[in-house]
């Protein structure tokens, strides 16, 4: 395969993450506000989080200005993951919230490394 399809097929990956994440806090909104509130997510932007994650998971999926999308998800995954470690060097572990009922487990280190993961597919999309 080369670089272009590459890019494509991360991209894709990386929206996929977007969406499903997406679609468990809509499906549990009680779930993810209290687990949203818990992590230290701002209370304003709660409810705005699942629908710019949609959003952005169909921009990835599409295509469309791929590169600029996947900058964007590897910037809004880094914001992400700067909490997580934020709160762990606190000392906090509340639930990763990060895909709303699915994550009720308390926040680690795997959940750094998970994402971590998906930066590093974000920039492959966002240079291949």
């Amino acid at each position: 395969m080369d670089r272009h399809t590459w890019g494509v097929l991360a991209a894709v990956a990386v929206g996929a993450v977007f969406l499903v994440s997406s679609i468990t806090k809509l499906a549990a909104p009680d779930q993810w506000r209290g687990q949203a509130t818990a992590l230290g997510v701002p209370r304003r932007l709660v409810p705005f989080v699942p629908f710019a994650e949609a959003v952005l998971a169909a921009w990835l999926v599409a295509q469309w200005q791929r590169h600029l999308a996947a900058w964007l998800a590897a910037i809004v995954l880094g914001a992400f993951t700067a909490l997580l470690a934020l709160r762990l060097l606190q000392g906090r572990r509340p639930p990763c919230a990060c895909f709303g009922s699915w994550s009720a487990k308390p926040i680690g280190p795997g959940h750094l490394l998970r994402n971590f993961a998906f930066i590093a597919l974000a920039v492959a999309a966002g240079v291949l």
